[in-house]
């Protein structure tokens, strides 16, 4: 598996990014790319360890070892098929997945994994660049329909290997286009938005048919959508923010994350987003430190920001693994962000008690949680990224009548089955808000059961 010796013989590398001054000034990704021969090289530390836990932190039990072998050796086009054997959209999660299966590899033990992520970008860019991404198309017409609602990465997978099996899909998106929050929650610095066309073009030449700007539940009767199709996949996502209780949050200038990025989405996009949020000439307060706060903070400096400060309630995590964090579990160590790399500051173990203003937001009000000091903090604009509490339920979830769980999240069984014959659930709508890999995963699992279904109708 690789080079016997390469793991001692080759240190970890990753691309430069493009240089702060620059990536600020435009919303294009920031990520490089290695040299074709530097990037084989990468592959070769793939060392032959017997039990690869890099499939142990990979939910879509990604074959990672034989597709940075066959980089090593050149065999890009079996690299890409062996890739696409259990992952649709590997363009998708080379960009945006934190990366489980490298803190897992068992060269992380000393902190310098395999460079898993980058050989899968890259592996799907020379894929793309050499036109081997093509349509498959099944074979045959089940005359079986389904409807997937959401176009979530979920959503997608589920679509696509639904069609792939040869039935007919709807995905239906309430959002004037498709890709959910891979299209209005993720920065275009991230991750550009032709990778999502391009993904469209070859869904619809599989016989997927997407239906934008359709709220099923709202203006399309979930009574339609059942006698309509033969099953049902719900991939709506977990898109309800968890919200700021304290005195003041009625303030004007306080807005969450998700109504604050999807705005410059569309605004990249060439649209015209009247009274758009902005941070432009503002002092800038985002409260949550994960990847949704990161990715307000990105935007916020492009806006042109005149600060901003990313706060979070939890201490600062540690620089190295803690006895108790043993390899292989997800390191709980202090990381920094490319949008962390270009600016702003950072405060930890911060709670917030209330906002001051006179109508609009001029002060936020809290205390170290660690010595109870208080600490005023002057702001015009203040992102609640505080993450997500589960699935809107006031409309398509309350009507169809299937039951949630514990969490509010859509209950569902082994086979993915709400508590509604013929109605499944795949992502984050059942799991909780959670990683594009386990949308993937759930979105395709979903799929082989929905597919066993309708074969046995």
């Amino acid at each position: 598996m690789g080079k016997i010796t390469g793991f001692m013989e080759i240190d970890r590398a990753l691309p430069a990014r493009r240089p702060v001054a620059e990536r600020l000034k435009d919303w294009r990704e920031l990520e490089g790319k290695l040299a074709e021969a530097d990037l084989q090289a990468q592959g070769a530390r793939c060392m032959d360890c017997g039990i690869p836990f890099c499939h142990k932190g990979c939910p879509l039990g990604n074959i990672i070892p034989d597709w940075n072998d066959l980089i090593y050796r050149g065999r890009w086009e079996t690299a890409i098929e062996r890739l696409h054997s259990t992952n649709n959209f590997p363009e998708f999660t080379g960009r945006i997945c934190p990366a489980p299966c490298e803190e897992a590899c068992v060269l992380n033990i000393n902190d310098a994994p395999v460079t898993i992520k980058q050989i899968e970008k890259q592996t799907i860019d020379h894929a793309l660049k050499a036109g081997w991404v093509v349509p498959q198309v099944a074979a045959q017409r089940t005359g079986k329909t389904v409807a997937v609602v959401g176009s979530g990465p979920a959503g997608l997978a589920c679509a696509q290997q639904l069609a792939r099996a040869g039935h007919l899909v709807t995905v239906f998106e309430r959002a004037d286009r498709i890709g959910g929050l891979l299209r209005y929650g993720i920065p275009d610095f991230k991750m550009e938005k032709h990778l999502i066309d391009f993904r469209m073009r070859q869904m619809e030449a599989e016989g997927v048919t997407f239906k934008a700007g359709v709220h099923v539940g709202v203006d399309y009767p979930t009574e339609r959508l059942r006698k309509q199709f033969d099953a049902v996949v719900l991939a709506a996502g977990a898109t309800k923010p968890r919200d700021l209780p304290v005195p003041g949050r009625e303030l004007a200038g306080v807005h969450f994350a998700m109504d604050f990025l999807p705005q410059q989405n569309k605004v990249v996009a060439g649209d015209a987003v009247p009274d758009q949020i902005t941070a432009a000439g503002k002092r800038v307060v985002i409260l949550g430190g994960g990847d949704t706060g990161s990715d307000c903070l990105g935007t916020a400096l492009r806006q042109g920001a005149r600060e901003v400060s990313q706060i979070e309630i939890m201490a600062q995590p540690p620089a190295t693994r803690a006895a108790t964090n043993p390899w292989p579990q997800w390191p709980l160590v202090f990381r920094t962000s490319s949008s962390q790399q270009e600016g702003g500051a950072r405060e930890f173990a911060f709670r917030t008690t209330y906002l001051e203003g006179d109508g609009h937001l001029r002060a936020l009000h809290g205390v170290r949680v660690d010595s109870g000091e208080p600490l005023r903090i002057d702001v015009d604009v203040l992102i609640l990224a505080l993450g997500f509490i589960g699935p809107d339920t006031s409309s398509l979830v309350d009507q169809l009548g299937v039951a949630l769980d514990g969490r509010g999240n859509v209950a569902v069984d082994a086979k993915s089955t709400t508590s509604v014959p013929g109605v499944y659930c795949a992502g984050d709508a059942r799991r909780g808000a959670s990683l594009i890999v386990w949308a993937i995963a759930d979105g395709r699992d979903t799929a082989m059961h929905v597919d066993a279904y309708l074969g046995s109708m």
